[in-house]
């Protein structure tokens, strides 16, 4: 029996970068990298070749929750009345975002345990690092 056998790799992403081509509004030209638990970081002036390199580097920096300090911070914009339905959360830096789905939430719920589930995410994304998609929109 081979030890080599290809190991089971679920993928746990959160969303697809449709997810959030539905939900960022504008001209479409944001340079964007999503990770794999729904954060993205949006490049709205990149500073070097790697969008992918970029992203990870901010992300690094801004991307793990520590308690009591700003990056635990959060809003909640609930999308219930657009064409997604979820939420987006917002952190400390104006250029991180995450995606909660609405089905991750009970319904009912204050929208706070969307915040807290989305930070969740944000800091899991930030020790895993793991972009699942580049949308370059530079000319």
């Amino acid at each position: 029996m081979s030890t080599d056998a290809p190991q089971s790799t679920e993928s746990s992403q959160i969303c697809t970068p449709e997810t959030w081509r539905s939900i960022l509004t504008g001209d479409g030209t944001k340079s964007w990298v999503l990770f794999e638990k729904g954060t993205i970081v949006i490049l709205m002036d990149p500073t070097t070749d790697s969008l992918e390199t970029q992203a990870i580097d901010i992300l690094k920096e801004w991307g793990p929750v520590h308690v009591a300090t700003p990056s635990a911070d959060f809003n909640v914009i609930d999308l219930s009345e657009e064409e997604v339905a979820g939420y987006v959360v917002t952190g400390h830096h104006k250029d991180v975002l995450n995606y909660v789905p609405g089905d991750k939430v009970r319904e009912g719920a204050p929208s706070m345990f969307a915040g807290l589930v989305g930070r969740g995410y944000r800091d899991e994304d930030a020790k895993g690092l793991k972009v699942v998609h580049v949308e370059d929109k530079r000319g």
